[in-house]
């Protein structure tokens, strides 16, 4: 089974500006993308799974907590599952990889905070593959 991955870019700055770039992210299997602005902090997106989407995440504005629990039944998961949790900023440039069979969760950690998600599946076959669970398990969002 595929672990989750963080592919590291970089950040390139002249005269002429910045250029934030992750040169070796294969976009081949990336069908779509949305992207997630966050103007508030004491939201939480969570939990939201999919059994058959693999999913990419960056940052391109501020900074999230993302949380990432792999499912062990998707009718009933065990309430002990215990989240990956990774705190990714623009400051870094990198790309969270994230396979099929897990619940993704995340929070800004700033004001206005802008998130990319890169998907592998179209919409109608996502929303076929959509499983929603309580904001409140897994983790303590407050910490």
């Amino acid at each position: 089974m595929p672990e989750i991955e963080i592919i590291q870019g970089g950040i390139s700055v002249d005269s002429r500006g910045q250029i934030s770039h992750v040169n070796s992210l294969d976009m081949s299997e990336i069908e779509r993308f949305y992207i997630i602005h966050q103007n508030d902090t004491s939201i939480i997106r969570a939990w939201h799974a999919h059994q058959h989407e693999k999913k990419w995440f960056y940052v391109v504005k501020g900074s999230f907590t993302t949380a990432f629990v792999k499912i062990d039944n998707w009718e009933n998961p065990s309430l002990d599952l215990i989240p990956e949790i990774f705190h990714l900023s623009a400051e870094d440039s990198r790309v969270l990889c994230i396979p099929e069979g897990y619940a993704n969760g995340i929070k800004a950690e700033e004001p206005d905070s802008v998130l990319m998600v890169f998907s592998n599946k179209i919409l109608s076959e996502a929303l076929n593959d959509s499983w929603r669970y309580n904001k409140n398990w897994w983790m303590n969002w407050d910490k």
